[in-house]
């Protein structure tokens, strides 16, 4: 199973979920190739970890990143966030760095781990060593070292170039200033310029012999390229929001599924086979922050590329009528996108309030608690068994786009994504 999953992946950079029989996420890594680097894991029978993984896990879920630097800041934002048990690196702590310059009169250059002050914020990044090399570079070529002596001439550090000199009398602080907005311009755009600079002052020092010098600046060069690199990526912890709620959510399938449908088609009096059966769900925290969710069963597969999930633009609190209506509105704009069969989770009153909506494709809605199937031949409601096939199809869809819906309101509140709307 795992084995025929890995032929799948794509020869693409990305981060692998490995998840045990509970579904629950036992290991996250990162790759600049999902299918070389997965692939390497059964090819490494002398590890134990490795075996020790592979016997545990169950399936493996991936999610594609733009570059490699952004699985990589990817890996350590899901690491932190699911704690699996098999990962080591990245457990504990903050794993972000940030390069700051901070609002104050006299502005300063610096390396913090969180957002607490105020300031412009650059990142974030993982390599620490990498991130001081840049702000080491960036201070040392804009003057921008604040040192604290108080030295009316100014400190040796001054008379080398290295400090603004800021205890000085003659101190020039609209020159600070524009240095810093300098700074800020190299960390926001015109890499290529900066670039560009670098590669000719250490043609200057090779000319000239200063050979530590150049290699010197070329190291510079190099970290700052891997900063560019990210910054260039614009990475945030909600940039993949919606492939990490795809990736999280536990998958399963339904065993004997062409005998199920058989028996589904002759409870709903269906013209044809529900092959594809799409299944919505409304989410609130206290009654407000709405979202919504449709996941999608493929010959009762959950078919992840069909996910959909919506934050409710036209609400303010919960209305899950309304709410409804609009989400079925917006996943089927495209009336292609319908599926064979349509489940509400909800009663009588949410399967009338779309119906309207969906033309001739069939809908049903079941109902919690007393799990009453409502349908076009039973509108006052079906007591569904659950131990038969067809419960425990509809049943595992309803809980799939429940839950769905609940990690996906989860990840928005804990980045603080609904003030934005």
């Amino acid at each position: 199973m795992l084995q025929e999953t890995v032929q799948q992946l794509p020869l693409l950079p990305g981060v692998y979920l490995f998840k045990n029989k509970e579904g629950t996420i036992i290991y996250i890594g990162k790759a600049k190739s999902l299918k070389a680097r997965v692939s390497s894991y059964f090819q490494n029978t002398t590890d134990w970890k490795v075996k020790a993984l592979l016997d545990e896990a169950t399936s493996l879920e991936h999610i594609i990143t733009n570059t490699e630097t952004e699985a990589l800041l990817l890996e350590a934002q899901l690491v932190q966030e699911y704690d699996p048990k098999f990962n080591v690196l990245l457990k504990t702590g903050q794993p972000f760095l940030y390069l700051m310059i901070s609002n104050q009169s006299l502005p300063h250059l610096k390396i913090v781990r969180n957002k607490d002050d105020k300031g412009t914020y650059f990142g974030p990044f993982i390599h620490k060593s990498q991130a001081r090399s840049v702000l080491n570079f960036l201070t040392q070529t804009f003057q921008l070292f604040c040192c604290n002596k108080k030295i009316e001439n100014g400190c040796l550090d001054y008379h080398l170039g290295k400090c603004a000199g800021t205890c000085m009398k003659q101190f020039n602080k609209a020159d600070y200033l524009f240095r810093i907005l300098l700074v800020d311009d190299v960390l926001r755009q015109d890499h290529e310029k900066f670039l560009n600079r670098i590669d000719t002052k250490i043609k200057e020092y090779s000319d000239a012999l200063s050979f530590e010098k150049a290699r010197n600046l070329y190291r510079y060069k190099q970290d700052v390229t891997t900063i560019f690199k990210t910054l260039q990526a614009k990475y945030s912890d909600t940039k993949y929001i919606h492939e990490i709620a795809k990736a999280t959510t536990q998958s399963e399938s339904i065993d004997n599924y062409s005998e199920i449908a058989q028996e589904l088609k002759r409870l709903l009096q269906l013209q044809g086979l529900p092959e594809t059966i799409d299944c919505f769900d409304i989410s609130h925290f206290q009654s407000r922050f709405l979202v919504g969710s449709c996941v999608r069963f493929s010959h009762g597969k959950p078919d992840k590329n069909k996910f959909r999930r919506f934050m409710i633009k036209t609400l303010a609190e919960q209305n899950d009528y309304a709410a409804l209506q609009e989400v079925v509105m917006r996943r089927y704009k495209d009336s292609k996108e319908l599926p064979d069969l349509i489940l509400i989770d909800g009663g009588k009153g949410q399967r009338n309030a779309v119906l309207s909506l969906l033309g001739k494709t069939p809908c049903i809605s079941l109902a919690k608690k007393e799990e009453l199937l409502f349908s076009d031949y039973h509108p006052d409601g079906f007591a569904l068994d659950v131990k038969t096939g067809i419960g425990k199809l509809l049943i595992s869809l309803r809980d799939y786009a429940h839950h769905f819906a609940i990690s996906y309101h989860k990840l928005l509140r804990k980045k603080g994504s609904f003030s934005k709307n």
